[in-house]
């Protein structure tokens, strides 16, 4: 199963902005997976693992559960910007070996997939295929509320890791799911360094690079 992909692309955050970016909770779950879901309901991706738009919402909301119960809130990091506006997954670069019961937790996507089940399985076997092996901190997943998209959230949400990693020299990587936010990231550092074409007529997604920008 391909990581969920970055979305909601935006502009720098206004003058005197007030909000906050702190690391995510067990507690925060709940509304980040209702988020998440109205983020990437018509997200290119989404629509090609959850092709029926009447069940998709309900689908993703299951998905980025597991994805934030049983995987970033565990070995990764995850923050949000308060007031409940977006939210990022992330990867470090060593991160802990998954526990027995999260393995087995992500069976539970075998039923969310239905017929779409070999076609997400290529694709993630593509997208790892291509998956950089030196040492970096991965953004699995952003999003914005529909209703913050274009307001700085996106890069009010980014601001802290890419500043850690300018200052201990570590790059990061990610993959593009919408043309149109190829700039955005390309604002914040990122390179497009290839492409994949999911199967079946799927669709593109943008393998995109970041190098330490350190600060003298």
């Amino acid at each position: 199963m391909a990581p969920g992909p970055p979305t909601g692309g935006d502009g720098p955050a206004p003058d005197g902005d007030v909000r906050v970016v702190r690391r995510a909770e067990v507690r925060d779950v709940g509304w980040m997976v209702a988020l998440l879901s109205r983020a990437f309901v018509e997200d290119p991706v989404a629509a090609y693992i959850f092709p029926v738009r009447a069940t998709r919402a309900v689908r993703l909301r299951r998905f980025f559960e597991l994805q934030l119960r049983h995987n970033y809130l565990e070995r990764g990091e995850v923050y949000v910007l308060e007031p409940r506006q977006a939210a990022a997954m992330w990867m470090p670069p060593t991160p802990q070996d998954p526990r027995t019961r999260d393995v087995l937790a992500h069976l539970g996507l075998l039923p969310l997939l239905g017929g779409r089940f070999l076609s997400t399985r290529r694709l993630s076997l593509m997208l790892a295929a291509r998956h950089p092996r030196s040492p970096h901190y991965y953004l699995g997943t952003i999003g914005a509320d529909p209703s913050h998209q274009g307001k700085g959230a996106g890069s009010r949400l980014l601001a802290p890791v890419l500043a850690r990693c300018d200052a201990t020299g570590m790059p990061t990587y990610l993959e593009c799911s919408r043309e149109e936010n190829v700039g955005f990231y390309g604002h914040h550092g990122f390179v497009v360094t290839g492409r994949v074409d999911a199967p079946d007529g799927g669709p593109t997604l943008w393998l995109m690079w970041r190098e330490p920008h350190p600060r003298g």
